[in-house]
Formats: C-alpha cells, sequence, structure tokens
C-alpha cells in the first residue's frame, strides 16, 4: 500500500514527503527533474524499486519544491537552497545519517550535500547522472545549444502530453500509452512553466569541481546508451571521486520505469549492505507470440463501426481457438491483436500458422512475431527483454507472414518446419543485431 504523504516545513515552504520500511539504515531518493512522490506508486517499476529499497532501509521520497506535491514556488530554488529542503525532511523523520540515491538531475545535489556534510552521508548512489548536462567549453559530454532551444520549444508544445518522451525513452516513444503515462507524469509533477524553468537550472549545473572532495563511498550506475546523460560523463565521474565504483548496464532509456530494476537494485543493496539478495524467481523461458491486424484502421473505414466489431469478435474467437488447440496461453489483447505464452516453441509456431490460416478466411490478414527467452511473471502478465523482443520481431512481418527470431528457429531444429531467411536487424530498444526467417510451412 501507498504509504501517507506528509509535510515538512522549510522556512515556510511545505515539502512533501513519505517513509516506506522500517531498515536498520536511511535511504533517501532525490528525484530528477520532476516528480509526484504519490504517482510512483501508481507505475509498478517504481514501486517495485521503493518496496525493494524498503526491504532492507527505511526509504525517504520527497518533491523539490515547485514540483510535485510540495509548495509552488515562482522560480527555481538554487541547489543549496533544495538540500535545506531535504534536511528538512531528514529532521522530520528523525534521520541524522543517510546512504542517498541520486537520480538523473539528482546526481548533482547527491554530489554536493556528500561533499559538503559528509557526517551526514553514509554511501552515494547515481543513477543517470552527470556533473554537468549542457555541453561547454572542455566539455563534450553535454546538449549542445541548438538540442537545448529545441527542447525549449518541445516542452513549450508538447508539455503534458509527452514532451522529451524520445530523449528520456528512445525505445518506446512509439508506444501510445507510454505517452499517455509520460504527459500524466509531466502534469502531476510540475507546471509547465516550472518544467522548463527546471530544465533550464539543470543545463546550468556544473559539479565537475567538487567531484574530488567526494570521501563517502559512492556507487554510480548507468545506461551505456543514455541521451540525457552520457555515459562518458560517468566514467568521468568514477575516475574523479576516490574509490567510486561503477556498473554499466546496457540499452538507451533513461528513465527507470523503462529497465528491468532487479540487477540495478542486486547492485545496490550488495553496495549498501554487503549482501545480494536472494529472491524467489519469478522468471520462466517461454515463447512468446504477438499477433497484430494489418492496416485495421484502414478495414475499419472500409466495411464500417458495427460490420468492423462483428469482424473483430469474430478474429478474437477464432485466436482463442487456436491457443486453447496448441497450449497456448493468452496473456492479454493488445488492441488489434494478441499476446500468448507458449512453453514448445514447436507448438507457438503451429498456432501462428492456424491464427493466421484461421483469420484469412474471414478477410483479416495478421502479422504475426515469435522470440523465445526468458520471460518475468507479473501476475497475469509477463515483461522483460524477451517480451520486446517478440513485439519488435511481429512489427517487421509482412501481411500473412510469421516471422521468427533465430532463437525460435534453432529450437526447432529437426522438424518438420521450414523457413526462409529475411536477414539480420536492428531492432529496436534491444541490443544487438538479430538474424530474423519466416515460417513457410
Amino acid at each position: 500500500m501507498q504509504p501517507k504523504t506528509r509535510y515538512a516545513k522549510s522556512g515556510g515552504v511545505s515539502i512533501a514527503y513519505q517513509v516506506v520500511g522500517d531498515g536498520p539504515s536511511d535511504i533517501v531518493f532525490i528525484p530528477g527533474y520532476v516528480s509526484n512522490v504519490e504517482f510512483w506508486w501508481e507505475l509498478p517499476t517504481t514501486a517495485r524499486i521503493f518496496e525493494r529499497l524498503a526491504s532492507f532501509a527505511r526509504v525517504i521520497l520527497w518533491d523539490k519544491r515547485g514540483t510535485g506535491l510540495s509548495d509552488p514556488v515562482a522560480d527555481v530554488p538554487s541547489l543549496d537552497q533544495r538540500i535545506e529542503d531535504m534536511m528538512a525532511v531528514m529532521d522530520a523523520v528523525g534521520c541524522e545519517r543517510a546512504s542517498f540515491f541520486g537520480a538523473s538531475e539528482g546526481g548533482p545535489m547527491s554530489l554536493l550535500f556528500s561533499a559538503a556534510h559528509p557526517e551526514r552521508t553514509n554511501a552515494l548512489v547515481l543513477y543517470g547522472a552527470s556533473p554537468k548536462f549542457s555541453s561547454g567549453p572542455g566539455w563534450e559530454w553535454g546538449w549542445s545549444p541548438e538540442e537545448i532551444t529545441s527542447r525549449f520549444d518541445e516542452m513549450e508544445r508538447d508539455w503534458g502530453e509527452g514532451a522529451l518522451l524520445s530523449l528520456f525513452a528512445p525505445s518506446q516513444a512509439d508506444s501510445e500509452p507510454l505517452r499517455i503515462a509520460w504527459g500524466q507524469f509531466q502534469r502531476r509533477g510540475a507546471s509547465p512553466r516550472m518544467g522548463r524553468t527546471v530544465y533550464q537550472a539543470l543545463c546550468d549545473i556544473d559539479c565537475r569541481e567538487i567531484l574530488s572532495a567526494i570521501t563517502v563511498p559512492t556507487l554510480i550506475l548507468h545506461v551505456t546508451g543514455d541521451r540525457v546523460a552520457h555515459v562518458n560523463a560517468a566514467r568521468y565521474m568514477a575516475e574523479r571521486i576516490p574509490g567510486a565504483q561503477m556498473v554499466e548496464f546496457p540499452g538507451e532509456d533513461h528513465v527507470l520505469v523503462m529497465l528491468d530494476p532487479d540487477p540495478i537494485m542486486d547492485e545496490i543493496e550488495q553496495f549498501l549492505t554487503g549482501v545480494r539478495h536472494e529472491t524467489q524467481s519469478n522468471r520462466v523461458l517461454a515463447t512468446v507470440m504477438f499477433t497484430d491486424i494489418v492496416n485495421s484502421t484502414v478495414r475499419a473505414a472500409e466495411v464500417g463501426d458495427n460490420r468492423w466489431r462483428d469482424l473483430l469478435a469474430t478474429h478474437d474467437a477464432a485466436v482463442r481457438r487456436q491457443l486453447s488447440r496448441f497450449d497456448g496461453r493468452e496473456v492479454k489483447t493488445t488492441g488489434d491483436g494478441f499476446l500468448a505464452t507458449f512453453a514448445a516453441p514447436s507448438r507457438a509456431i503451429s498456432c501462428a500458422c492456424a491464427v493466421r490460416d484461421a483469420v484469412h478466411q474471414i478477410g483479416i490478414d495478421v502479422r504475426v512475431g515469435l522470440h523465445t527467452g526468458e520471460c518475468e511473471l507479473m501476475g497475469d502478465d509477463v515483461g522483460g527483454v524477451a517480451v520486446h523482443t517478440g513485439a519488435r520481431v511481429a512489427a517487421l512481418a509482412g501481411a500473412g507472414e510469421v516471422l521468427v527470431s533465430s532463437t525460435v528457429k534453432d529450437l526447432v531444429i529437426g522438424s518438420r518446419i521450414e523457413f526462409v531467411d529475411r536477414g539480420t536487424h536492428e531492432l529496436k530498444g534491444v541490443p544487438g543485431d538479430w538474424r530474423l526467417f519466416a515460417v513457410t510451412t
């Protein structure tokens, strides 16, 4: 359950905060850019992150003044002022010393606090952070003036409607559900004006000179393809903070909600406690199948709404019959298609071909994508890189085509299933090059 939101007073300004967990030590989470302590709990990934941290520590969450549930202010506060606000929260909950987890724009504030107040700092964890986010003399790992201007224009035009999603989560920038959630996060995190001024303040930050003054144990976590904070900026910090450790993760998304949080949480728990958390496995090897109706919008316009609803119902029934026939598990519908899983890749291929043929008889063409990999079980849903890979494979399939990854093909060697090579492809948001094959049987 979401913890209760409370307020601490800092110079007459109310700072919203929450406390979760009752572990032997404290972790203060310093959010990046904008935040909303209550909205975090509506996102499964961030809820899992905070629950995991709370399994071994008392976790303190808060919204910087001017953002989220804290008091609005006319101007973006300085780093010094934000530190005073955070100390007011720490004092309100009786926190004398803590480890600080600074994400993105929360990184510079974490650096400054740990350098100025080592007596109140146990350790420092930085994720997706940089000592300087804009480019300048002697610093090439930041945003150019042209990029900054372009992003100001985008925020002016699209704040609350998905502004900057292609920067923060490029692998899923074309996902409409994510765009909606991202827009809601922006609206609940800050007003349009505050969003722009926070971004401007971020462009002005430069903490390079204080790195050598950090004396507390430091862990730096970074995604190698991050477009918000360049990985070389993180490596720069790791080289200049005495004794700092750095762990890199593959990918290109900046926001934590787009990542598998467990490897990140494993590193943090190991760093802060000396023990790597052992959890019961919630992962299973499965073949995922994505189906999608080709040109569904055009077909709906051609036949009209009523007829299209009837066709969709017939399509759905046909898919479910084949899933039952080949022991597939329906995970969910995906607009104009299905996501299903299979224990055996050969049965997944047979089901995909049967679905393709069955719906073709009612005048509907589908594209189908299959991939086998380790999936994360999330209640009745599934997630993980294998699911993203399956979706990307399906997106490359043609009308009436069953397209599979090389993993699926290799697992059915010896069967009578035949394939034609479709070449090597980059799958957006999935590391590496992938060889794809079309089923010809």
